[in-house]
């Protein structure tokens, strides 16, 4: 870790967002970090405003409160702070931070432009407006709202380098407003040019599935622009959306859909018309319209350009007239290619997760045709790209290529939300450093201006079961402080219709299919602040929605009613659950698992209320909370621990909710690993069991069936993708099936982040890094030394500073270990290594020597007791393996019907399925090579 020798204060920034540092608002959030001498002491922190005015506050900056007068729209101001010591020294300043106060509140004046003559749907469309600009000017800022995205230019330049601006709100509630600092692009004393291409995106797409698919917002694309230029004198001068501007709806941009791609025809390119020198005397007038409401700022991170990749191989197709890129990676974003050809050249592209015998496989697109085509004007050595569409694949399909295609002309732009990564890990096994890298690839792909389910069929939403089960992973990897909270203003906003209720999708935009009332769905508006609070520290963001919380929990006791037991209307429940046929009847009872989210969520809700000093309020939900509980116990639980709902997802629900007596928690934990033995580990859980189960079994004491079921390779399994070349998290533990077919649903995504929610535990359990304590202000040491591993390591960049653990198994003697920690400066550590009492640490660098009894196993083979098979890591999968050589459908047949449960062998197991003796002996010679 960084020790700096003397206090110093660094990494100022104002606002949630990491990528730039500005006000959003008039009294923004601060944050710092505080490098010092490990035993030096703070005391409290001084923020300076303009050098003048002095204010204290805590010696941390996580997110601490504007303490100085409010910010007016357009301020430019600098602050500075230092740190004072209980000793009484003090750092120096820190370096002086510009903020540019990016937001307005004065009523939005600018009309909405569009075309007043459409000739059809969802219509791109230019627009450009020339005028003088006084030599006085001393800036500008850009403000543009929009039904739909757009790119501006001025002067011919790109005002940013953001793309689909200005992203997805619940437009109906919330109109999104992108603010840009456009003075370096401005030329005082000459007449400038302000050029905006719009597109329909998010606001003209037609949402829903089948016949009922439709457009939700509106029909056309708009946009409302406002240009304001600050004189010399403080005089304010705007440039708005009006009668002046003109525009044209025939240029190159023929169609374009978030679902359907792009059609370009480069022929009919207006040369020139984004500079003052284009005659656009031919260019209509616009049609005008008031905004129904004025537009908000978002503060949040843009989608960007993030990188791009390569074509990797050039696979055989099936028909010679077509070619196959393949990338290498599943992705999102579009493609970008080199090429010159004739006029009138049509160049279709077509995009798809996976090929299949030579040709993509668009079947998982559903209705999304993710197609992009490009018509050449004959121009040499032309660069294409779409600019208002992007897409979920892998392999692109190239159709009409004029002369030979050179791949290295081609590669993949990867988009998402440009969010700063800030939790990594690794480990010596390079399965799950694979796993790790999908779920890092499926989250950045699905944060594109909010989490999403999938990015590439007709669906692309945001439901919020999903980016409830996967917060916590998400918050381990980047910091989504300001993506979520964005995102939670939308999921209060379209709360506040409905009763308390939470729609499953935000934005809302399917109809009643939306509006089911979910429990894990719903309880994203109680989980979420939660984690953005533990996480990030963001007190202010859980303040403000303790009462939309409340209103979810209140929802829910009226839906349960008196009993306390939420089983009435539809529920999603343990969605996709891998052990039956349909995704919405897990063998969970939907009843229990409602049942345990209210009492989760009321809990929540008590918590924050008593984080707000509000105690009362927090003894009631409290209350409720205990009743939710005591009725679950009552009405699901045996006397012995054991649950109605006999399957996996029930045991962790319980467990993980603290939902049991403590004297049943023991019997709970002992009867899951059970269950998930006599499936032979493989995984028994969909979406709402699958981020508990590792951490049930580990706190329950039962380590092994947990390393079992995260190093299990057969299907279903977290790893088992990784051996049909998965390159992201999957929606089906099955997506792709053993024998290489796809699952024959309409609802087989391969880039879907639920099930990545396993990468928290690896960063918690298996590297041994977790917050304790809101902000971080307090570390948890534990790591799971998983038997099979050599070594693991974590990092993660805290609101306080980097922290770190790393460990190592001595090669010579297992046995021993030796443990790193790296604590930021101000924090402390609980500290579990597991052969010793839990102790306290301070920061800085850590370094500790352990023994922990390596887990062993003993030789195994056809005449071992099926329980003593199954422990042995990997001899379940050698079964089926081998079995599988020998005949594919025995193989499916001995796994649909095999319990690896104790008191009998597996030599009569094979005889219930008429193994022949050369196979059992194959098999036995099989199990005798499973490592011990």
């Amino acid at each position: 870790m960084t020790i700096a020798h003397e206090p110093r204060v660094v990494g100022l920034r104002v606002g949630r967002r990491r990528d730039i540092s500005l006000a959003a608002s008039a009294r923004p959030p601060v944050s710092w970090l505080v490098e010092a001498p490990a035993a030096w002491k703070a005391a409290r922190a001084e923020l300076r405003l303009d050098r003048i005015t002095v204010a204290a506050a805590n010696p941390y900056g996580v997110l601490e409160e504007w303490p100085f007068p409010p910010l007016q729209p357009g301020d430019v101001r600098t602050l500075e702070v230092r740190v004072v010591g209980v000793d009484g020294s003090a750092s120096a300043w820190s370096e002086a931070h510009e903020i540019r106060a990016r937001f307005t509140d004065e009523p939005w004046t600018a009309s909405f432009l569009g075309l007043a003559r459409p000739t059809r749907a969802a219509q791109p469309f230019l627009a450009r407006r020339a005028f003088a600009v006084a030599a006085t000017v001393t800036s500008a800022e850009l403000h543009v709202a929009a039904h739909g995205v757009y790119h501006a230019r001025l002067n011919g330049a790109d005002v940013d380098d953001g793309v689909l601006h200005p992203g997805w709100t619940a437009y109906q509630h919330r109109l999104p407003l992108q603010l840009t600092d456009v003075s370096a692009l401005l030329r005082p004393g000459e007449v400038n040019t302000l050029a905006v291409e719009v597109a329909g995106g998010w606001y003209t797409e037609t949402y829903g599935f089948g016949e009922t698919a439709e457009r939700f917002y509106g029909d056309q694309p708009g946009i409302a622009p406002l240009l304001r230029l600050r004189h010399e004198d403080g005089r304010i001068e705007d440039i708005s959306g009006d009668e002046r501007w003109r525009l044209f709806g025939d240029g190159e941009l023929v169609s374009s859909g978030i679902y359907a791609g792009e059609e370009v025809d480069l022929r009919r390119h207006p040369s020139g018309w984004e500079t003052q020198a284009f005659d656009d005397a031919a260019w209509e007038a616009p049609a005008l319209a008031r905004p129904d409401r004025d537009p908000v700022p978002i503060d949040i991170e843009p989608v960007r350009r993030i990188r791009s990749l390569p074509v990797v191989a050039v696979p055989d197709s099936a028909d010679p007239d077509r070619v196959l890129l393949d990338f290498g990676q599943n992705l999102v974003g579009r493609v970008r290619f080199r090429v010159s050809g004739p006029a009138g050249t049509r160049i279709v592209l077509r995009h798809a997760e996976v090929i299949d015998a030579g040709r993509v496989n668009t079947r998982p697109l559903r209705a999304a045709a993710a197609t992009d085509t490009f018509v050449l004007d004959g121009a040499g050595d032309t660069v294409c790209e779409p600019r208002f569409t992007f897409h979920g694949f892998r392999y692109v399909e190239v159709t009409g290529y004029p002369g030979e295609l050179d791949p290295t002309d081609f590669a993949a732009v990867v988009l998402h939300t440009d969010l700063t990564r800030t939790g990594w890990f690794s480990c010596s096994d390079e399965r799950l450093n694979r796993l790790h890298e999908n779920i890092v690839w499926s989250f950045a792909g699905n944060a594109l201006s909010l989490p999403t389910d999938c990015p590439q069929r007709d669906e692309r939403l945001g439901w919020t079961g999903d980016a409830q089960v996967f917060a916590p992973t998400a918050a381990s990897l980047f910091d989504t402080d300001a993506f979520f909270a964005s995102w939670l203003t939308d999921v209060v906003a379209e709360q506040a219709s409905r009763g308390g209720r939470v729609p499953t999708v935000v934005p809302q935009t399917l109809g009643s299919l939306g509006e089911t009332m979910a429990a894990g769905w719903g309880d994203a508006i109680t989980v979420i602040p939660t984690v953005l609070h533990e996480r990030f520290g963001d007190r202010t963001l859980l303040a403000r929605m303790i009462g939309p919380m409340r209103a979810w929990v209140d929802a829910v006791s009226d839906a349960a009613g008196p009993d306390r037991l939420w089983e009435r209307g539809f529920q999603y429940g343990d969605w996709l659950d891998p052990t039956v046929a349909r995704p919405d009847k897990a063998k969970t009872d939907p009843g229990l698992v409602a049942t345990a989210y209210f009492a989760r969520s009321a809990r929540l809700v008590s918590d924050a209320l008593d984080r707000a000093g509000d105690g009362d309020a927090a003894t009631r939900y409290a209350v409720l909370a205990d009743d939710v509980r005591d009725a679950f116990v009552a009405t699901y639980v045996t006397p012995r621990g054991r649950l109605a709902s006999d399957a996996p997802t029930a045991y962790a629900l319980a467990l993980e909710f603290d939902l049991l007596p403590a004297a049943l928690r023991p019997a709970a934990a002992e009867r899951l690993a059970f269950l998930l033995r006599a499936g032979g580990y493989r995984m028994a859980t969909g979406f709402l069991g699958t981020p508990l189960v590792l951490d049930a079994l580990l706190s329950g004491r039962q380590e092994g069936a947990a390393e079992q079921l995260l190093l299990q390779t057969m299907c279903p399994s977290w790893l088992y993708p990784l051996s049909q070349g998965a390159t992201t998290v999957w929606e089906r533990w099955d997506g792709i099936r053993p024998d290489g077919t796809l699952h024959p649903s309409g609802m087989t995504s391969f880039n879907h982040y639920a099930l990545g929610s396993v990468g928290d535990v690896l960063h918690r359990r298996v590297g041994g890094l977790a917050c304790d304590a809101p902000g971080w202000s307090r570390l948890r040491i534990q790591p799971w030394f998983i038997s099979s591993l050599q070594h693991a390591r974590v990092a993660h960049d805290t609101p306080r500073g980097r922290a770190g653990v790393e460990w190592h198994r001595d090669a010579a003697a297992p046995d021993r270990l030796r443990v790193r920690a790296q604590v930021p400066h101000g924090v402390t550590a609980w500290v579990d290594l597991g052969d010793r009492a839990p102790f306290e640490v301070g920061a800085g660098d850590h370094t500790w020597e352990v023994t922990v009894a390596l887990r062993r196993s003993p030789e195994i083979g056809v005449d071992t007791d099926l329980a003593v098979i199954a422990d042995a890591p990997g001899a379940c999968a050698a079964v089926s393996r081998t079995i599988a050589v020998h005949s594919p459908e025995m193989a499916t047949e001995f796994d649909a019907y095999i319990r690896w449960v104790p008191g009998r062998r597996l030599r009569d197991e094979l005889a219930a399925v008429s193994a022949p003796a050369a196979l059992v002996a194959r098999i036995d010679a099989a199990l005798a090579g499973v490592p011990t």
